[in-house]
Order: C-alpha cells, then structure tokens, then sequence
C-alpha cells in the first residue's frame, strides 16, 4: 500500500516499472509497466498524459470519475506507438471475493483495439478494473542457458463508482 499525501490540486500519475521475473508457467520473463490516475481536490488536469513508458495504455477517457456501466477508452502504446489490433485483458480486482463471474471465461475477458490502437470497454459493476495489453519484446533475457522471451505489459488500474439513484 502507498500513502503518499496529495496536497495539491491536479492529477497524479503513480507509475511503476518492476524488475523482470521469471514465470514458468508461460515459459518466459515478464516485465508489466503499471500505473493509476488520482485527481486532487476534483481537479482533472492532465488525465490523458503519456508517460513515455516502454509500454502504456494512455487513455482517451478521464481514468477515474466513472460511474459503473460507463465505457473507458485507451490506446495501446508500445515504444511510443500505436499497436494495431493489440489484445487487452480486462479483470476486476475481487477485494472481497463475494463477486462469483458464472464462468472462467469471464474472470479475464479479452477486447481487441481496433487498427489504432484504441480500445473500448465497459464496466458492468463499480470497483478497481485492470487493463492489461501485452506484447512481447525483440530482445530475449538468459534463464539456466537458455535464451526465453520477454513479456512486455502495459497495465492501467481504473476506479469505476457505484452509481446510486
């Protein structure tokens, strides 16, 4: 957990670059570029700003003040570019572990951006929403002498609101 006191009105972008890590699983490193958006005092200055990150999704909607059911956009970047037709994995963070999905097939759903990069999806349910595009590196990383691949993902967490009426 980060405390990290906002004194300041604005947008603040909390990003974070881990060390690469070896997952046997998927026989390759991974390395996931992940950042959130918080505005300060309800100032929304700057929530469409680019990182510069390997790799980001930078997003085209506002990434916080959303209601449940509203629709979050971003375009997928890699090495400053837009990636055509790149997949995007989209799973809701399940603090309490009382949402049930009525099938595995909707834990992580998938959408695909279009020729632009660009990505649209919906948030059924209020809550945290991770959006993860991944890509894989040129170059590839030593694991007990073996040249294996590196896995390159842009993540963004997204608060989507309760909507109450």
């Amino acid at each position: 957990m980060l405390d990290y006191p906002l004194e300041r009105p604005g947008t603040y972008v909390f990003a974070m670059e881990p060390q690469p890590y070896w997952e046997p699983a998927e026989d390759s490193f991974i390395v996931h570029y992940t950042k959130t958006y918080v505005s300060a005092f309800d100032d929304d200055e700057g929530w469409d700003t680019e990182l510069g990150l390997r790799t980001e999704i930078v997003p085209l909607s506002k990434p916080f003040g959303l209601w449940e059911g509203n629709v979050f956009q971003g375009i997928v970047k890699l090495e400053g570019e837009a990636v055509p037709y790149a997949e995007v994995e989209v799973e809701y963070y399940n603090e309490d572990g009382d949402a049930e999905a009525p099938s595995d097939l909707m834990i992580t759903q998938t959408v695909k951006a279009d020729g632009n990069g660009v990505f649209t999806y919906a948030a059924p349910k209020d809550g945290w929403w991770g959006f993860a595009a991944l890509n894989t590196a040129p170059e590839t990383m030593a694991h007990e002498g073996a040249d294996k691949a590196v896995e390159l993902g842009a993540v963004i967490w997204v608060r989507f609101e309760e909507w109450d009426d």
